[in-house]
Parts: C-alpha cells; sequence; structure tokens
C-alpha cells in the first residue's frame, strides 16, 4: 500500500468563508468566496485537484485518479453533508489510512484538541472502525476520568444517561465538554461490566511530554521521554525534557 509522506489532512472550514486546508503539508487553498459552502461539487473538485498536485505517489495507489474524479462530478449533491461524504468515500478509494478529510466540527475539535488546553473530564475518545462504538484510547493523565478510573479500551455506552447508539463522535465530544465545575454522568462497558463515573469537568493541560531519569550503576543514568502528541505545547516541553 502506498502511503503519503506527508500525512495529509484535508479541512473544510466553510462557515463564512470556505478553505480546503492540508494542515499536514504546511498547504492551504483557500477561497476569497463562499464558493465551497455555496457548490458542492466545487467542494468535491477541491480535494480531488489538493491531491491530484501534491500526493507523493504519482500512481495513487494504483487507482485511476482522473475517472475518479469524474465519477463523482457526474453525481448529483443535494446539501454539503452528502459533498463531506463523497469526498471521504473519494479518498477512502486511495487506501491511506494518513489522508483524510475533516468537516468543519472536526477540525474545530482537532483545533482544541492540539491547543494544549481543553475543557472537559480528560478523554481521547475515537469511533471503533468496525463496531462505531465510542470507545476510550486513553484518559489524559492526571485529568478527572484519569483520576476516577476510566481506563483505555473502555466502551462509553450512555453521557448523563443518553444512549451513545449510533450517535456521532462529534456530538458526543460536545456533551462531554462543558464549564468548568459541572459534572457529567459517564456510563461505560469494560468486558462484562456496566461502571459509572459521575464527573466534574475541569480545565485540562494537555502535557504532550512525559519524561524521567533514571541512575544506571553502569551507565551513570538513562533519560526517558515519551511523546504522548502533537500539540502547541509540544516542542516547548520536548525541549525542557532534554535540557
Amino acid at each position: 500500500m502506498a502511503v503519503t509522506k506527508r500525512g495529509l489532512v484535508l479541512a473544510s472550514t466553510a462557515v463564512a468563508v470556505s478553505a480546503v486546508t492540508i494542515t499536514g503539508a504546511g498547504i492551504q487553498l483557500s477561497q476569497g468566496q463562499a464558493f465551497f459552502q455555496e457548490s458542492p461539487k466545487g467542494l468535491i473538485d477541491g480535494v480531488w485537484q489538493i491531491i491530484d498536485r501534491t500526493y507523493v505517489d504519482n500512481t495513487f495507489n494504483k487507482v485511476d485518479w482522473k475517472a475518479t474524479r469524474t465519477e463523482y462530478l457526474n453525481k448529483p449533491y443535494a446539501n454539503k453533508e452528502e459533498a463531506y461524504k463523497a469526498v471521504r468515500e473519494m479518498l477512502k478509494k486511495l487506501g491511506d489510512p494518513y489522508t483524510r478529510f475533516m468537516d468543519p466540527q472536526e477540525y474545530k475539535n482537532m483545533q482544541i484538541d492540539i491547543s494544549g488546553e481543553l475543557t472537559g473530564v480528560g478523554i481521547q475518545l475515537a469511533a471503533d472502525e468496525k463496531t462505531k462504538k465510542l470507545t476510550v484510547i486513553a484518559p489524559i493523565e492526571d485529568s478527572p476520568a484519569f483520576t476516577a478510573g476510566i481506563l483505555a479500551k473502555d466502551i462509553i455506552t450512555q453521557i448523563d444517561a443518553q444512549t451513545t447508539e449510533g450517535m456521532e463522535l462529534n456530538k458526543a465530544v460536545s456533551l462531554i465538554r462543558g464549564t468548568p465545575g459541572t459534572s457529567v454522568k459517564l456510563t461505560v462497558q469494560r468486558g462484562d461490566k456496566q461502571l459509572s463515573y459521575q464527573l466534574k469537568r475541569a480545565k485540562i493541560e494537555i502535557h504532550p511530554v512525559r519524561s524521567s531519569y533514571q541512575k544506571d550503576a553502569a551507565q551513570g543514568g538513562v533519560g526517558y521521554i515519551r511523546l504522548v502528541q502533537f500539540s502547541a505545547n509540544a516542542p516547548a516541553d520536548m525541549k525542557s525534557a532534554i535540557q
């Protein structure tokens, strides 16, 4: 399978003025008018053009990329949601997990996640690719979720008594986040057990770098540095850990 060297993340930020951004490559295609917002096919073609110009594998993983453009531009689209779905289908043909499309809400959530500070209970959450269940990737260290005992691979089944079956990831994230000091009840499935956690939301500062130093009689000492995720604080934290 061919994989991009850049790791392209295409984000549609169509709110007032639309843009398609490849954050990994540092390339931005921006329109001075709300063209993509008004034209679903404009969005699809804009994404296709970016991939056509910047994708590292010029065989497009043996996909007929020009035929793909024709296929998707010949279909009717009633709204931007249908266009988002078509873009994801189009990119899926590449078989490349590192090239993906984000709608405006997903992009906003990503910006919050990498800002280094957020409000909530401190859970990294994802929808399982096969089951679509909301699954905890990991609790953020020293967060309310971490302190309460929520674990990686826990499946969130309810948020404040609201079932998560069929719930979109963005909606779940919005329900869990909130004003510091307010509470949210999460029900999780862990194996064959159902567990409930009453958590108080807090302002969470993300520390992407964890480090420790252990003395070693033979080598004089060994330093360990773990980079959990890239965020706005990561470069400074990494430099501090090395020093």
